[in-house]
């Protein structure tokens, strides 16, 4: 089965089988509507949120990723973020928040 979030320009997340993946960009310019979009979607069952599929992505990128993390522990779940770009990556220990987006 696969499930949309609302389309967002340039990005967004899509439920298939018990997992998310996102594909597109994950920056400023889109960030906010990315995130509204994906309380459309119930949380992946198998707490799998694939990041392979994103293009171009700043450190809005991480708050996104901060605030799923949120919301599942708001819902009692927990997710973890696979693929997640070297980029990303680097951001997040600039951050200090590393081990919050480890696989």
């Amino acid at each position: 089965m696969i499930d949309r979030a609302k389309p967002v320009p340039n990005g967004g997340f899509v439920a298939v089988g018990d997992r998310w993946n996102y594909a597109g960009a994950l920056t400023f310019a889109n960030a906010t509507a990315v995130f509204e979009g994906s309380s459309e979607l119930a949380l992946p069952v198998g707490g799998k949120v694939d990041l392979a599929g994103i293009g171009q992505a700043d450190s809005t990128a991480v708050a996104v990723m901060l605030a799923l993390k949120r919301r599942a522990a708001r819902e009692g779940k927990s997710i973890a973020f696979a693929s997640v770009p070297p980029g990303l990556h680097r951001l997040a220990r600039v951050y200090g928040v590393e081990e919050l987006l480890a696989d």
